[in-house]
Parts: C-alpha cells; structure tokens; sequence
C-alpha cells in the first residue's frame, strides 16, 4: 500500500460521527445512577467469498432481532426491554428502559440473501454474508 499524505483530508467527513457525540453528553448521562440507552456496536470483516459481521446486542432474546438484506444494505434492528429494581435502606428504586436499536450500513458488493446466516450467542449477534457472485462490474468495449 502507497503512502498517500491526503488520505485522511479526502475522507475528511466533520458530522460522520455528530449522532454519537450528542448521545455520549446527553443529560441522561450526567445523571446520577441512570443509564444510557445501549448502543449497538460491531465490527465488519471480508475476505474474498464473504463478509462477516459481529454486533454486540447483549441482553436481547433472539426473537427481537430484525435482519434484513437488500443488495448489498444490511439494516440490523432489536427490541430492547430492560428492568433494573434495587432496594436501598429501606428505599425502593425501579428503572426501565424500552426501545428500539437500529443500524444499516452499506456493503461494496452485493450479499448473497439465500446462503446468509445469522448465529446469535452470548449477546453477540455473528452475520456470515456471502457475496454475490458476478457483482465485480462489466468493461465496456468502446466502438
């Protein structure tokens, strides 16, 4: 791989991440003992046949989780429903939290719908996204 000194400034993008900034200094989490509503994190891999997805979507049943494909958008989405009660001297304190989680990305190739797969384990949702074969573009011959 070339150096290339510009690379950073071409991919320069100032409200890529302003969703995250607002959601880490929201007044929620400044408040004592109360939790922000969880986020969905996770990692994206290729290699030459696939992608592979890894979200982290800890304390959500399987039934929750929405995957859809479309070309090559894959949009993930889980129903969240926590509780917390503790019980402080006396004091009794209950919390709740439902909601919705989402998030869609783009691929560069198109996925192979049929053959994907969904694995979810200890809070980690594992997407195995084949590529579509022939998705490499066509040459045109010029006349």
């Amino acid at each position: 791989m070339r150096f290339d000194p510009f690379r950073d400034l071409t991919r320069f993008d100032p409200f890529r991440d302003i969703d995250e900034l607002f959601r880490d200094f929201s007044p929620a989490a400044f408040r004592g003992g109360m939790e922000v509503a969880p986020r969905l994190r996770m990692d994206v891999n290729e290699n030459e046949q696939e992608y592979l997805v890894k979200a982290e979507i800890p304390g959500v049943n399987k039934e929750d989780i929405k995957v859809a494909i479309n070309g090559n958008q894959v949009s993930l989405s889980a129903e969240i429903k926590q509780e917390k009660s503790e019980n402080e001297g006396g004091s009794l304190r209950s919390e709740r939290y439902y909601g919705q989680m989402q998030r869609s990305f783009t691929l560069p190739q198109e996925v192979d719908d049929e053959q994907a797969q969904a694995r979810y384990e200890n809070g980690v949702l594992h997407l195995t996204l084949p590529k579509r074969s022939g998705g490499g573009g066509k040459q045109l011959a010029i006349q």
